[in-house]
């Protein structure tokens, strides 16, 4: 494991500005709190990251989400634990992510649609991103979460 490489905020403090700006945004957007964390986790998962994850999981555990769910998370097209609209999420969040690889299929599109109106859906599109540039200067510039140590 490497040392951090450098803090964002000290080199680049405007763009990390303008990061958490759209950060504010999507806590204020009216997405559901739990599908928020959520959606960071998951891609959090898919990217590795474990900085995120560390940060997420405990939001998400503040936030009332239980500890069968985030566990399960990994798995959630196996269990019955989510909501059809959080499935959606869930997909679409899989798709965004790798983009790449998927084209974000119109299957997966039309699901999304389901669920979420115009506006969720460019607010849930927004945060798949966000989480995504956050996960790449996390893991790019080895951000390190903190250890916690049993009692």
């Amino acid at each position: 494991m490497h040392a951090e490489r450098l803090s964002a905020y000290n080199v680049a403090p405007l763009a990390m500005k303008a990061v958490l700006e759209v950060e504010t945004y999507i806590q204020q957007c009216g997405l559901e709190k739990s599908l928020i964390e959520l959606v960071k986790m998951r891609a959090s998962q898919i990217n590795g990251c474990a900085y995120c994850l560390d940060m997420h999981s405990g939001d998400a555990r503040r936030n009332g989400e239980t500890e069968q769910r985030l566990y399960l998370l990994d798995a959630w097209q196996e269990s019955t634990l989510y909501s059809a609209r959080e499935r959606a999420a869930l997909a679409w969040t899989e798709v965004v992510t790798r983009i790449a690889e998927t084209h974000a299929p119109d299957a997966v599109y039309d699901e999304v649609r389901r669920h979420f109106a115009d506006k969720e859906l460019v607010d849930l599109t927004t945060l798949v991103g966000l989480i995504n540039l956050w996960n790449r200067l996390a893991i790019s510039l080895r951000y390190r979460h903190p250890v916690k140590r049993a009692t």
